[in-house]
């Protein structure tokens, strides 16, 4: 029974694919093929069924986030590790898009794609620390997306006051001290944001409005 790992390194450039060929080679536990074009590389992964493919994102005929398209579109259980020489933040959002496990810097390559291939075929995603902020901003902008989906921008500035007022523990007595209103209108605005965030119970506005209240 054949307990090799199965990879396919694509990349138009012979020295980049040479490297990373010897890199796995000295280990012994891999079988490696290379691709030299896209349409080579989803050709080789389709035949070959590969655990891991190796995809550099500018290779003729077809991209790597064109073969990782493909790759997921089909279902195949392959994993896929990006190689490029971009540090670009549209470039990294959108290969988390398509569900790439790996991010590597090309200038990074010897030092860190033992370690996330490592990482990858444990199931889990590798990137070079260069890109680790765009992580950041992506999980930030994933909050901040989330938060208006439950109906935040759909609050009028008065509202949002108000709520930043709850989120700091006010009572409704202290926010309409705070604003100088009544209570009844403290009251009605918060019965108007919980009917807008679609939010219900005791302590129910208190929660959102703790939990949210860097965004309001």
């Amino acid at each position: 029974m054949d307990t090799k790992t199965k990879i396919v390194i694509a990349d138009d450039h012979e020295l980049i694919r040479k490297g990373v060929h010897q890199i796995f080679s000295n280990k012994g536990s891999f079988e490696i093929v290379e691709a030299v074009d896209g349409e080579d590389a989803i050709t080789k992964i389709r035949m070959l069924e590969p655990h891991v493919a190796i995809l550099d994102i500018e290779m003729p005929k077809l991209t790597g986030f064109d073969v990782a398209e493909k790759i997921h579109q089909e279902s195949m259980n392959t994993s896929v590790i990006i190689l490029t020489m971009h540090c670009d933040e549209q470039l990294f959002n959108r290969a988390m898009d398509i569900g790439v496990m790996g991010f590597v810097l090309k200038e990074n390559t010897v030092s860190e794609i033992v370690r996330c291939m490592d990482k990858v075929l444990d199931g889990k995603h590798y990137l070079s620390p260069e890109i680790s902020e765009f992580l950041i901003c992506r999980n930030n902008n994933l909050v901040s997306n989330a938060t208006d989906k439950q109906g935040l921008h759909l609050l009028t500035e008065t509202e949002k006051k108000v709520l930043k007022e709850v989120g700091a523990m006010k009572t409704s007595q202290e926010i309409a001290d705070h604003f100088g209103v009544s209570i009844k209108t403290v009251q009605n605005h918060r019965s108007n944001i919980c009917a807008k965030l679609q939010i219900s119970g005791t302590h129910a506005l208190l929660k959102f409005a703790i939990e949210h209240s860097k965004k309001i």
